[in-house]
């Protein structure tokens, strides 16, 4: 079976977040995504398939998980890049909850000072993440 999407973050994303859900079943999270063959999720797990647009919110609520980050992974499963610039600069840069959940924090400890990103607390940030 051809694996055109194997290498991509969706499929990725998608097979670890099915993990964390354990026990619930991958025929419940298809079912629940509105997929009428439950296999179709295995096959987005492996790269089989790529994700219909109009697929990503039912698929987020089932995997619980943010559908921005979904959609975004969806455009780049796709080669949308062009398409993702587009909608940044019609929408603005598109952030995830966990996204708002940092920039809240950030606001919060600076006191609302909007702080610049010096090269120690670039170094400091990227620590956290082991970068």
């Amino acid at each position: 079976m051809a694996r055109p999407y194997a290498d991509t973050e969706l499929a990725d994303f998608i097979a670890k977040r099915v993990l964390q859900l354990k026990p619930k079943s991958q025929i419940d999270i298809a079912r629940e995504a509105g997929f009428p063959n439950p296999n179709f999720l295995s096959m987005l797990k492996n790269g089989a398939a790529k994700l219909p647009l109009d697929r990503v919110l039912s698929l987020a609520t089932a995997l619980e998980c943010d559908p921005r980050r979904l959609f975004l992974l969806a455009l780049q499963q796709r080669g949308l890049e062009t398409e993702r610039d587009a909608l940044d600069q019609i929408f603005g840069t598109v952030v995830t909850r966990n996204e708002v959940v940092w920039l809240e924090e950030l606001r919060d400890a600076s006191g609302c000072t909007d702080p610049t990103l010096t090269a120690r607390s670039r170094t400091a940030l990227r620590a956290i993440f082991s970068k």
